[in-house]
């Protein structure tokens, strides 16, 4: 069916009520989806009303190839559900994965005492020059002399993130779009900071009620998922969208923390490709990302995709363009709710129109 045939015989609704589902904004309450703070997520509770609406129950298997800071996973682990989550982002799957680690309580608090019992020490650590215009020079004595006694920890993955989460409270550093911005302020010492973030984590572990829900987390390109056909039951998901960030700088002291874990290194992004035009080359990639989720969906599942539109020059309905891309693809596509709409800008100021953020179900026939 050509674009415009298929754009007019489209079922678009308007859930506009659920605008801010569409944001990690009510996941900044949430204990354990707020250990990590991922402007590019989704709630908590839109995956739950997915699951609801897809019918999932205990035992199936739930895909997110964009799995960023894990709140797929985590919200169908709490129902039950198994998962695979994909990323190739080092912060997101490490985020992820200790997010969905079951762990003993007792470990993590023997542990803990230990690691706030010891004298400080200075270390000679080079910092790079990103992480010293972020944080102050007393914050960094700290990261080095608490990194060097995590390394022997038994979870030491854990506390590795309750301090990436301190460091980035007591920077200077603030994600404004796709850019990070630097205002020195007064900040809280980072070792009173860490020592109630780690506590706060594991009160979060012993109010959360257990799950045997299996949970699989990969460093994986989603454009080539190495899942068997007709293996998952449903794909929920946000890709990143067409626009110009650079996540390596937006997420710098997050890396700095995967490069001290020695986690494996950032690969290629979704549309990222210097031979051709950035929609040209997101759109081409989607392509790819869109037919795996439909080798690996088994016949009935459903897949949800939230995407926004961009503006390069003109409106691109990426929604409607995805749609259609997955009607081509072999999904049915059921419907297309319309969860927020914001202005377009031009230099970052100019209002130059208004752009849907989607949610996009299918179904595979």
């Amino acid at each position: 069916m050509e674009y415009e045939e298929f754009r007019s015989r489209l079922k678009v609704e308007e859930k506009l009520d659920w605008r801010e589902l569409a944001t990690f904004v009510p996941n900044k309450t949430q204990p354990i989806y707020n250990w990590f703070y991922y402007k590019e997520g989704f709630a908590k509770e839109l995956v739950e009303k997915l699951i609801e609406m897809f019918g999932l129950k205990e035992g199936d298997t739930a895909l997110d190839p964009f799995c960023g800071s894990g709140t797929t996973l985590l919200a169908c682990k709490q129902n039950n559900i198994n998962s695979i989550g994909l990323d190739v982002l080092p912060t997101a799957v490490f985020a992820s994965q200790v997010k969905t680690i079951n762990y003993s309580t007792e470990d993590l608090r023997e542990e803990a005492k230990i690691l706030f019992r010891r004298k400080f020490r200075k270390l000679e650590w080079e910092f790079p020059k990103i992480m010293r215009g972020m944080i102050n020079k007393y914050a960094l004595d700290d990261i080095a002399f608490f990194s060097s006694i995590i390394d022997g920890l038994k979870n030491k993955d854990f506390f590795t993130l309750a301090l990436l989460n301190a460091s980035i409270k007591v920077s200077w550093a603030w994600k404004d779009g796709g850019v990070i911005k630097i205002k020195k302020h007064p900040v809280p010492p980072l070792r009173k900071l860490f020592q109630r973030v780690v506590y706060k984590m594991i009160k979060d572990i012993e109010e959360s009620l257990p799950s045997e829900a299996s949970v699989r987390v990969l460093q994986q390109d989603a454009r080539e998922i190495s899942l068997d056909d007709d293996s998952v039951d449903a794909v929920i998901t946000s890709p990143p969208y067409l626009n110009n960030i650079d996540y390596t700088r937006l997420y710098a002291i997050e890396d700095f923390f995967m490069k001290m874990r020695h986690v494996p290194a950032l690969r290629s992004f979704v549309g990222v490709r210097e031979s051709q035009e950035q929609a040209e080359a997101y759109f081409d990639d989607m392509k790819d990302v869109i037919s795996e989720m439909h080798r690996v969906c088994k016949p009935g599942a459903h897949a949800a995709i939230v995407i926004g539109n961009a503006y390069i020059k003109k409106e691109i309905e990426t929604d409607f363009i995805l749609a259609h891309m997955a009607g081509e693809i072999g999904f049915d596509v059921e419907k297309i709710c319309v969860l927020n709409k914001r202005f377009a800008l031009e230099n970052r100021t100019v209002k130059v129109g208004t752009l849907r953020e989607s949610l996009i179900i299918l179904r595979k026939k």
